[in-house]
């Protein structure tokens, strides 16, 4: 029995020509593609306005809670972030970005910071990994 599902949601595209999925589900796991502020970042780019790291966060982070929810989750269930930046100087915006995103949560994920020298489009310089597992929620305190 394939316990494999595959997450879409109509708020993070994915291309007919992907050869990957965005989303997979294996019971109450959930890993994701590496996701990127694309296309919002072209848009942004393209009318004179850059997405600055801060935004990009923030749109990679929604898309991620978007393809959570669509899995039956929230941001709660995120307990692993892996992020890659091109500029290492926006650390700050990143974890800026995080801390809004994440208020009021008693504990943030486990998380990686990387700086790559370039991601798959030249605007972009965020791309976010991560992981959740539906049947936690890291909103809630809970002493060790």
């Amino acid at each position: 029995m394939n316990q494999v599902q595959r997450v879409t949601t109509p708020q993070v595209a994915e291309p007919a020509t992907a050869t990957w999925s965005n989303a997979l589900r294996m019971g109450q796991e959930l890993v994701m593609s590496g996701m990127t502020a694309h296309p919002a970042s072209r848009q942004a780019a393209e009318a004179g306005q850059p997405l600055g790291a801060y935004a990009q966060t923030l749109v990679v982070l929604e898309k991620i809670r978007h393809l959570l929810e669509a899995a039956g989750g929230h941001a709660g269930n995120l307990y692993k972030l892996v992020i890659y930046v091109t500029d290492i100087a926006d650390k700050d915006e990143v974890g800026r970005a995080r801390r809004d995103f994440f208020e009021g949560f008693a504990h943030y994920p486990a998380s990686t910071l990387v700086a790559v020298s370039a991601l798959v489009f030249s605007e972009l310089n965020v791309e976010i990994d991560a992981s959740a597992c539906l049947g936690i929620d890291l909103r809630l305190a809970q002493e060790s």
